[in-house]
């Protein structure tokens, strides 16, 4: 009796493992299975030989083989039963702790009441009903108890950081220079009358047409909130706006906003305690991890979540030159913000959630619907309108 040693790779036979075997081929004399006959002494299922090839290794059996698939698929099938029983319970744990985490912020972070609430704040000062940016616009804001005043801001030749939207002075005055270019002396009028970015068609006019600075509204409304945008990386800027609201005792009150996070690092780093809005970016990470579970799990140092209303967008507001691409935005943003859950999950994070720029009442009941903390409008006057005829229907509380 002869005895053979056959390696074959790549094989599932239950003699060695998932993947390499070694099987132990005896040749059994005449009258057994035949001369040429072979077999394995685990499966002990002989198979022919080819009779012009008697190697085992270029000739794999027919029936061995067949055997040897079936045990691969039957570990692989073991091996996957396995995984299921590791992956189904730690998702099964996953879902659950997002789901009570999600509705119970409290468990895992201490609740931060606002510095301040916000219900009404003033787009550029309010400039539906007075000229963008100037002091008439910001008088009649505060006269309709505005709580915050919203501001871009840019920095003159000499160093004064001027309200203004625009670097450019071309929309604002018809004169094409930037103001960077000019002293703040050296500053034009406003044109008589200017269009409502957020309600195009409509101008607006005043009988103020005069830039005013920042330290300007600080001097005047020294406890009046405001959110100072700053949309490029001006380092003199950056360190102007946070050395005016340290001089004026104000750093609580006014708040860091830009659509960068780039610009809002540098702006963070020159003044830390003033109160920070979520950037584009932030924005976007904030609502992946919250519709993946994962927010309850990551810190939130924001206070301030400033979103357009989805259903402004191509209506009022046109974010991209296409009408198809504004129209996608819409239905996206429709789906994924307005939803009651997410704004009050952020206002349990000690977020304020304020949407932007809504100049309508059907756009003001929308918002106020789902439940956010304030709107932001170029019609400070129609807003409080609109808030003072919600309080007139709340019942009083019965004592």
């Amino acid at each position: 009796m002869k005895a053979r040693v056959a390696c074959i790779s790549s094989c599932a036979c239950p003699c060695s493992g998932p993947y390499y075997w070694l099987a132990v081929f005896q040749q059994h004399p005449a009258g057994s299975a035949g001369p040429g006959a072979w077999h394995c002494p685990v499966w002990s299922r002989p198979t022919p030989t080819h009779p012009a090839d008697s190697s085992p290794r270029q000739q794999s059996p027919l029936g061995l083989g067949r055997l040897c698939f079936s045990a691969e698929a039957c570990c692989e099938s073991e091996a996957m039963i396995a995984l299921l029983y590791l992956v189904l319970p730690a998702l099964g744990s996953y879902v659950v702790l997002s789901t009570i985490f999600l509705r119970r912020p409290h468990l895992l972070h201490t609740p931060r009441a606002p510095a301040f609430p916000i219900r009404l704040a003033a787009h550029r000062g309010g400039s539906g009903e007075r000229l963008e940016n100037t002091m008439e616009a910001v008088r009649n804001s505060i006269a309709q108890r505005a709580d915050l005043l919203e501001f871009d801001c840019q920095l003159t030749r000499d160093g004064v950081v001027v309200v203004s939207h625009d670097r450019n002075l071309s929309r604002q005055s018809g004169l094409n220079k930037d103001i960077d270019t000019l002293d703040f002396e050296e500053l034009p009028l406003y044109k008589q009358e200017l269009e409502i970015y957020f309600s195009p068609g409509h101008f607006a006019h005043g009988s103020d047409r005069h830039m005013i600075s920042l330290e300007d509204v600080f001097q005047k409304f020294p406890r009046i909130p405001v959110c100072v945008e700053i949309k490029e990386k001006n380092e003199e800027l950056i360190h102007k706006v946070s050395s005016l609201a340290k001089r004026y005792n104000r750093t609580e009150i006014t708040i860091w906003v830009s659509e960068k996070s780039s610009i809002m690092k540098r702006c963070k780093a020159a003044n830390p305690e003033m109160p920070t809005s979520f950037t584009i970016w932030r924005s976007f990470w904030i609502l992946v991890l919250y519709y993946l579970g994962l927010l309850p799990f990551v810190s939130i140092p924001e206070k301030f979540f400033f979103s357009p209303l989805p259903t402004i967008i191509n209506r009022t507001y046109f974010p991209f030159s296409c009408r198809c691409l504004n129209k996608l935005s819409a239905v996206v943003l429709k789906w994924i913000i307005m939803r009651r859950s997410l704004i009050r999950y952020l206002q349990a994070r000690g977020v304020q959630v304020l949407f932007w720029c809504l100049n309508e009442e059907s756009d003001f009941e929308v918002a106020f619907s789902l439940g956010v903390d304030g709107v932001m409008t170029d019609f400070p006057t129609a807003l409080r309108q609109y808030l003072d005829k919600q309080e007139l229907k709340v019942p009083p509380s019965s004592v």
